[in-house]
């Protein structure tokens, strides 16, 4: 049985994907909810079915006691049958009423619902630009995504298990009270307007209160992963005491959020207890008139009552059930903040893949700053013939990383333009264009997987065979057959820890060029590709470098030159623009940047920082 509701909605169907997702809450939720329109409708008619039948049960207990008013004799006589009948109903029918509306609310929508959210927000973020995630913690975005679709859940849970099933519960009261008596029906209009009031008092607070806490809850994650992610330096640094008081500032506005949040809630439970307290008195107060002039009998004061005792105790969990709903509301608005920003860097609507022959790059007026005044490049013309091996070298800041971010498009030139083999790379798609591109980063990162899943995220359809060849090729394959992690797996099995911590950084250096060897690209990036290897270790793997790079064009970003002196051309970037292009030998005569370069570095090694830009 579970099974089957479980089915009735594929959380992983097909979709069309948006560059420009819809930014308020109401199109947000209609966009994800297009796979359940049936399934709402089936759970919001069984809603109103189920507030029906406990209304009804009320009515009929005021029927009984005016039925008991006839003798026990007279009664089995003239409604044994009738008492029969909805006996049988109540102990055999109801059940599966709400077994039904149970089972499409917590089986057929919430499990569905959420991971439906889940999947769809995830793959809408990974959709999203390098530059995109260098400008925001990934701690928060993480805790967006995963706050999200439970909230949204949630959402939809109170509008179906509390909302609906109280409005029909409402007027299926009213009606009830006007058949007994038109009168009865006053005291519950009034109070339902206070209530009307009080709600809307409520609501107008809670969803801002609860977004603000919600945002300050996810800086609070932002700034935890942020110190956990960076643990080397922040012991390395003794900082302990700065990093609880970071944290400290963001748990502190957590906390005062959530106490205004919960103000709110304090001063509702208040006024909702005074309302519910007039509305017994007005009901059941009016009834008793009502039967005092004979106007009214004995079941209906018992129906009165039992109604309003049911509506007081309903009103608090509406009442708490429409907080949860728009506080909800709340968590999902500062989730759309993530999950619902545009995505600025698509394919064109028709691009095509990248048709690679012979792996020639044309550069054309680049320019790229960032959207600053200052760094990144400069008009940059450049032509790499196919199969030449070009060395990049320059100061901190001259430009050198972003010339290979624009080449991998991972972010779109400000000015120019960027050809492979004539065609415009803004006119290819994303990922035919990567996937023809192997880079080996100075940060060389890995996930926290096992090692052969690493290396094999080069090319996922290569053997085993082919990814332990591979680490052979890069000095690797000794050292993984002697790992093992903290669960018992060992050698390729092992898992290397978040970003690789579980690695010396030689280590990670080397599983990632066997990554990039396996995957065989026709072009190849090296920015800083030994940097974090011994002299030995990179003696040895020297000639797979260059084997590497046969039949290739390469580009080589390198601080200690040795590594690049045997390039076919060297290029020196100063100010985001080329100043020197020529072969170590005629850079050297010529005296310019490269040949001061050469003669201050210490055993080959120029001595800038890192080039972040």
């Amino acid at each position: 049985m579970f099974r089957f509701f479980e089915n009735l909605v594929n959380p992983y169907v097909e979709y069309e994907k948006e560059d420009r997702p819809p930014q308020d809450l109401w199109s947000f939720f209609m966009g994800y909810s297009q796979p359940f329109k049936k399934i709402f409708a089936l759970t919001a008619f069984m809603s109103i079915v189920v507030a029906a039948i406990e209304v009804g049960l009320i009515y009929y207990m005021g029927r009984i006691v005016d039925v008991l008013e006839q003798g026990p004799e007279k009664m089995w006589a003239q409604h044994g049958t009738e008492l029969i009948i909805v006996a049988l109903f109540i102990v055999f029918l109801r059940p599966i009423f709400q077994a039904f509306d149970v089972a499409l609310i917590n089986n057929a929508i919430m499990p569905n619902f959420g991971t439906l959210i889940r999947w769809r927000a995830h793959r809408q973020v990974l959709r999203q630009s390098v530059g995109w995630f260098e400008n925001d913690f990934a701690g928060r975005i993480a805790n967006r995504i995963m706050q999200t679709p439970p909230a949204a859940g949630e959402v939809v849970f109170q509008a179906f298990d509390a909302i609906s099933f109280s409005l029909a519960y409402l007027i299926g009261a009213a009606i009830l009270l006007t058949n007994a008596d038109l009168r009865l029906l006053l005291p519950l209009v009034i109070w339902f307007a206070l209530y009307v009031l009080l709600s809307r008092w409520a609501i107008r607070r809670i969803g801002p209160a609860s977004k603000a806490a919600s945002d300050a809850r996810s800086a609070v994650t932002g700034r935890v992963v942020d110190a956990y992610t960076n643990i080397h330096s922040v012991k390395m640094f003794a900082h302990h005491d700065r990093e609880e008081e970071y944290a400290k500032e963001a748990i502190e506005e957590a906390r005062r959020t959530f106490q205004i949040e919960q103000r709110i809630f304090t001063k509702m439970d208040f006024s909702l207890v005074l309302l519910n307290g007039l509305l017994i008195v007005g009901v059941v107060g009016w009834a008793l008139a009502l039967w005092v002039q004979g106007d009214a009998s004995v079941g209906t004061v018992a129906a009165a009552a039992t109604l309003t005792l049911r509506l007081n105790s309903m009103t608090a969990w509406i009442m708490w059930a429409l907080s949860a709903f728009f506080r909800q509301l709340g968590v999902v608005a500062e989730g759309m903040e993530t999950i619902a920003q545009p995505i600025t860097l698509v394919d064109a609507p028709d691009a095509k893949p990248l048709q690679l022959s012979d792996g020639r790059i044309e550069m054309t007026g680049l320019s790229h700053h960032y959207g600053r005044s200052s760094g990144g490049l400069n008009a940059i013309d450049l032509v790499i013939e196919p199969g030449q091996k070009v060395g990049l070298i320059g100061r901190s800041g001259a430009g050198k990383s972003t010339l290979l971010k624009l080449l991998l498009r991972f972010y779109d030139a400000e000015v120019g333009q960027i050809k492979i083999d004539g065609q415009d790379i803004t006119a290819v798609t994303q990922d035919s264009l990567r996937r023809q591109i192997g880079m080996v980063q100075q940060d060389s990162a890995l996930l926290h997987r096992s090692v052969m899943e690493n290396i094999r995220y080069g090319r996922p359809d290569a053997t085993e065979a082919e990814a332990m060849e591979a680490a052979r090729q890069a000095e690797a394959h000794d050292f993984i057959g002697e790992l093992q992690d903290p669960e018992g797996r060992m050698g390729y099995a092992s898992r290397v820890g978040e970003r690789g911590v579980k690695l010396s950084g030689g280590q990670r250096q080397r599983v990632t060029l066997a990554r990039v060897i396996l995957k065989d690209a026709p072009i190849l990036l090296l920015d800083e590709a030994t940097s974090a290897l011994d002299s030995e270790v990179e003696a040895a793997i020297q000639s797979t470098l260059y084997g590497m790079m046969e039949g290739k064009t390469v580009i080589a970003i390198a601080h200690r030159l040795s590594t690049i002196a045997e390039m076919d051309r060297i290029l020196v970037l100063d100010e985001g623009r080329i100043v020197e292009d020529g072969n170590h030998d005629g850079l050297l005569a010529a005296g310019g940047l490269y040949a001061k370069f050469w003669v201050r570095q210490s055993g080959g090694f120029l001595k800038t920082e890192d080039d972040n830009t």
